[in-house]
């Protein structure tokens, strides 16, 4: 099997948890930054999850327009989503809902909570200041789930207990 991991990552979260999931699928696996994936035709791949994180309450756009741009080819091939996001139960579902086609999220034999993470240390000034501002943290922190990420593996290699 075939699988390209597509991800968007602002901070290294989503990239972290794009790498650690390309460990765990079966088959050849290619993990892709969104910058770099550009014109990443999933045509030639099996499987293809797609991911990011929230920043301002939404996904990033080169996700959103990766994933509308390739809606009908990603509807022939077994789908994987993930989102990395700081907020936890209805707040994470709902950000989840809206961050990818509906399209898509009906067809996904896997969907993924991965936590999130703020990394100062990557972030300018002002993100730091409006993330204690809004969070009230004020150093990094990580809240990436382990589990979640391998829940998410088993699933796309069709494995899920």
């Amino acid at each position: 099997m075939k699988n390209l991991i597509v991800y968007a990552s602002k901070h290294g979260c989503a990239e972290k948890c794009a790498a650690q999931l390309g460990g765990r699928l079966r088959g050849e696996t290619r993990v892709v930054n969104i910058k770099d994936a550009g014109a990443e035709n999933p045509a030639g791949y099996d499987a293809v999850v797609i991911g990011g994180s929230i920043h301002a309450g939404r996904i990033q756009k080169p996700i959103r327009e990766f994933a509308a741009r390739n809606l009908a080819l990603l509807k022939t091939k077994r789908i994987g989503l993930f989102l990395c996001c700081m907020e936890e139960g209805d707040k994470a579902e709902a950000q989840f809902a809206a961050a990818f086609p509906e399209d898509l999220i009906k067809i996904a034999v896997a969907k993924g909570l991965f936590g999130g993470a703020f990394d100062f240390e990557r972030m300018n000034w002002l993100e730091k200041k409006i993330i204690a501002r809004i969070s009230g943290v004020k150093a990094s922190v990580s809240k990436v789930k382990d589990e979640n990420i391998e829940a998410f593996a088993r699933a796309m290699s069709g494995t899920a207990s």
